[in-house]
Parts: structure tokens; C-alpha cells; sequence
């Protein structure tokens, strides 16, 4: 199988993963408990009480006219990723039983179903897609108010999604809700940086060469070779720096002291890695 054929299978696996999490978050936690947190969900639980509307069919409904408004600002890949998730998780509220799981604990509701929506909503974001919904809406907003970011507009659509649900549901789920939407983005922000998660090593030894060769012979890394001077002893040093994983900077440290016991080696956390070798490829 090409390496292509490895990154879209991937990618739609950890789609169809996120958008099945992000509906079991809503029919089991959020529908039941009446938990408005924003996006199409909130609207569909909205609708659902004062009509009787299916989440899933207000969801999806919702959808088609800002897909059909956005051919022309997004690229061909994003769209048909977006489309694809926002297919799956309004099937996954059609198939999934509503059910309660946390029996009246709002508490519990909002710490369970903001982390099932946060991993949900991290796997579906690391797959360079979205379910539409109001991250899809503000988008198309933003040309409207330029001088707003982003991510300010999302805010401000979803904060009035919210109040709507406050008004109808009350105060006291509405203030749950808000936990559960804090709970999602740290959640999501978490899953999302551990996809490009590494880690930078800046190794300085008498033994650089030897090391460089087990960088990029065992691990099969790059490595580049900084001059520095030491400034007590101002004799001039090559300082190695590479990113390798999580998992490759134990073994590294480990190579390295068995090399060079008196190497001075530094290792800090790099939050985003792009490049060969690195990403979804992983």
C-alpha cells in the first residue's frame, strides 16, 4: 500500500473515530440533559424541544447550504473532508440510541461530555477537516467582519447559541454547559498538539560526530551541527540539534551518556513539527 493511500485512510479513520465520539457525547450527555455548548448539536437539541426535530436531521439540514456557499473559499481536499465528517457524525446521531449515562450528575455530564467531544473534535481537527457547523459559518463570516479574528466571530455564534439554550433550558444548565465547552477546548487543543508533538535535542560532546551517525543511522533523523564557543573556556564546540519523538529522545539520551557520559544535552518540548518525518504521516 502507497504511503497516499496510508495518509487518507488515516485521515478518514480518525474522522469516522472523532465524529462517532462527538455523537455519543450528544445523545448520551448533551441531548438528554438538554446541555446547549454551541454548533449545529446546540441548534438540533434547540429545535428538538420547542418541535421535535431529530438532531441529526437539523444538523445535517443546516450543513448543505453553507457547503454549497463555501466551493469557492475552501480547497477541494478540506471541503470533501468536511463533508465527508459532517455525513458521518449526522449519521452516527441518526444510528446512536439516546440514552442517559450520568443520571441528572451535570457535573459528571459536563467532564464526560466535554472530553468526548474534545477528542472527538481534536481527531476530526488533525485530519485537516472540520463537521461544518458553526466552524464552517464563521468562516464564511469573516469576510463580512474583517477586522474581527476568527476565532473571535466563532465565539461570539456559538456564545449566542448558548444564551438561546439558556433561555429556553434555564441558568443552571446553561452555566454546566459552559464548563463542558471549556473541558472540550483543552481536551481538543491536547489531542490536537500530540499529533505534531516532539520533542528538540541540543546535544553538546566531544563525541558529536558518533552521535550525529546514530541520529541519522539508528533513528534515521536529521541532524544539523551548530558552532558555538564556549565562553569560560572560549574554545569553539559543535552544538547537534534535532527533533525527534517522544519515544526516540529516551533512547537518544540513553545513546548519548553511554558515548559520552560528560555530554551536555537539553531537551525541550516543540508544540507543532512540520516537515519530513513529521505529521500526519506519523
Amino acid at each position: 500500500m502507497s504511503i497516499i493511500w496510508k495518509k487518507v485512510i488515516r485521515s478518514y479513520g480518525m474522522i469516522t473515530i472523532g465524529t462517532f465520539l462527538m455523537a455519543l457525547g450528544t445523545r448520551m450527555i448533551y441531548e438528554p440533559m438538554s446541555m446547549v455548548t454551541g454548533g449545529f448539536a446546540g441548534v438540533g437539541i434547540i429545535l428538538e424541544a420547542l418541535f421535535g426535530l431529530p438532531v441529526s436531521i437539523t444538523t445535517f439540514a443546516l450543513n448543505i447550504p453553507l457547503f454549497l456557499l463555501a466551493k469557492k473559499s475552501h480547497s477541494k481536499e478540506y471541503l470533501t473532508k468536511s463533508l465527508y465528517a459532517m455525513m458521518t457524525f449526522s449519521a452516527a446521531l441518526a444510528i446512536i440510541p439516546l440514552a442517559v449515562v450520568t443520571e441528572e450528575d451535570y457535573l459528571m455530564a459536563a467532564l464526560l461530555g466535554g472530553a468526548l467531544n474534545g477528542v472527538g473534535l481534536g481527531l476530526v481537527f488533525s485530519s485537516g477537516s472540520s463537521t461544518g457547523g458553526t466552524d464552517l459559518l464563521s468562516t464564511l463570516l469573516h469576510p463580512f467582519f474583517p477586522v474581527m479574528r476568527l476565532a473571535n466571530i466563532l465565539g461570539i455564534v456559538d456564545g449566542l447559541i448558548v444564551v438561546t439554550g439558556m433561555l429556553i433550558f434555564g441558568i443552571r444548565t446553561a452555566l454546566y454547559s459552559i464548563v463542558a465547552v471549556f473541558v472540550t477546548s483543552k481536551v481538543m487543543d491536547g489531542v490536537t498538539a500530540g499529533m505534531r508533538y516532539a520533542k528538540v535535542m541540543y546535544i553538546i560532546s566531544d563525541e558529536s560526530k558518533r552521535i550525529a551517525e546514530i541520529i541519522m543511522n539508528r533513528l534515521d533523523r536529521g541532524v544539523t551541527a551548530l558552532r558555538g564557543n564556549g565562553m569560560y573556556s572560549g574554545q569553539e564546540k559543535q552544538i547537534l540539534m534535532c527533533v525527534v519523538s517522544r519515544r526516540e529522545a529516551v533512547f537518544m539520551v540513553k545513546y548519548i551518556k553511554e558515548l559520552d557520559e560528560r555530554a551536555f544535552v537539553i531537551v525541550a518540548d516543540a508544540r507543532e513539527v512540520l516537515g519530513e518525518g513529521f505529521g500526519m504521516s506519523d
